[in-house]
């Protein structure tokens, strides 16, 4: 993409020509971005990667560089191949099926540390990012000086492990705090006052993002008959997080291709409620199968001997503890960090917290993190990271005081 030269400065953007596909002379510049920093801080940079695929990294995180570069932090982050400004090969066609693979993923994260002439980084994945970390760890083990494994994913495919988890919360509420909750849910859908269908991505952006105080209103409304178009809206939302291209931000349409043929993004319904990725599972049909994933990380876990943070929010639906628990038990020098007060992606609920972090890894103070736990999660948070939670606990109590229409369900 031609971008004006201004544009181009503002966001420090940098190239590192790559081939594609492989063994031809096609080619095209990966985009990168790199915090300018005095002596480039105190430790080994940071190399970050967001999840997905499809998550952009150099514009959606523009803000979350700016704070680690006022903290002296130097950030990494290298735009996805096949998204945003690396979408397109030199003659201005989007990048072919062939080119996007994960370990051509991994291979561009090495070749841009050897552009910078950085030896050894930080590796902090957040979610599919994770899963990256992890790969990178396994093909380039001497350049991890540590890594921290955000929300983290570490098979392809574990649909089970995510709805044990989350019907356990939410249908069975064997926790107290979820009980009146997964009561009410159940009660809702077996009077079909609530489709089934949309079930799981409703309440768990609810969830994730307001608390189970908001999903209990929420409930309670639907209960009574009302707030359907407001329900309806939130299961809207969830389907265009995986379906809704937005250039430079969220572009999932060529990368599906590593979701769904490596990583086995599309489950198969086991048609009882609270399934999980059916927006995923309704995307089956026109992406390329199940193959293979591309490493055995469960095996590789034991010889990674680089300090680990594990980074889970204490509310995260999509990323079940039981995956955290397999991560600290298999690598050797790991710590688990659970925040209290978040859902899905340190890196993106709460940036601050996940500098933070980083940076304790940088500076080998990883074994602390666990007793800061209450402290990190304390710090601020940009609205932007506040503002979805925010909006849907306002728009649910906004629904509460409302007067009934005349359109709504008696």
């Amino acid at each position: 993409m031609d971008l004006h030269p201004r544009m181009v400065e503002r966001l420090g953007l940098r190239r590192s020509p790559r081939p594609v596909p492989v063994g031809s002379d096609a080619g095209f510049d990966l985009a990168y971005v790199r915090t300018e920093i005095d002596g480039h801080g105190d430790g080994p940079p940071v190399l970050v990667i967001p999840g997905g695929p499809g998550l952009a990294s150099v514009v959606p995180y523009a803000p979350t560089r700016e704070q680690g570069q006022r903290r002296g932090l130097d950030v990494v982050m290298v735009e996805h191949r096949g998204v945003g400004f690396s979408r397109r090969d030199a003659t201005g066609a989007d990048l072919p099926p062939e080119a996007l693979t994960l370990e051509l993923v991994v291979a561009d994260l090495a070749a841009v540390l050897d552009t910078e002439g950085i030896e050894r980084v930080v590796v902090y994945g957040s979610s599919y990012g994770s899963y990256v970390a992890q790969l990178f760890g396994l093909r380039h083990p001497d350049r991890v000086a540590g890594m921290v494994l955000d929300a983290p994913m570490v098979r392809a495919g574990e649909h089970g492990p995510r709805r044990d988890h989350l019907r356990s919360l939410l249908w069975h509420g064997d926790t107290p705090e979820t009980a009146r909750a997964a009561a009410m849910l159940r009660a809702c859908i077996e009077d079909g006052r609530i489709d089934a269908d949309t079930a799981t991505e409703v309440v768990q952006q609810c969830y994730e993002f307001a608390g189970v105080c908001t999903l209990e209103r929420l409930l309670e409304m639907r209960a009574a008959g009302r707030a359907e178009r407001l329900w309806d809206h939130l299961a809207d939302l969830a389907r265009q997080e995986t379906t809704r291209t937005v250039p430079n931000v969220m572009e999932f349409d060529l990368v599906d291709r590593i979701a769904f043929r490596e990583l086995r993004y599309a489950p198969e319904p086991d048609g009882q409620p609270l399934d999980v990725d059916l927006p995923f599972a309704a995307h089956a049909d026109r992406a390329e199968p199940f193959e293979a994933e591309p490493a055995d990380l469960v095996a590789a876990l034991p010889g990674f001997a680089w300090p680990i943070a594990v980074v889970r929010g204490e509310r995260d639906l999509r990323s079940p503890s039981a995956v955290v628990d397999l991560i600290t038990a298999a690598a050797p020098d790991t710590v688990r960090v659970t925040l209290p007060g978040s859902g899905h992606s340190i890196l993106d609920q709460h940036p601050l917290a996940a500098l933070h972090i980083a940076h304790a890894v940088q500076v080998g103070g990883h074994a602390r993190l666990p007793a800061l736990a209450e402290r990190l999660a304390a710090l601020p948070r940009p609205a932007g990271a506040r503002a979805h939670g925010m909006i849907l606990a306002a728009t649910v109590a906004l629904h509460r005081v409302l007067p009934r229409t005349r359109s709504a369900p008696p």
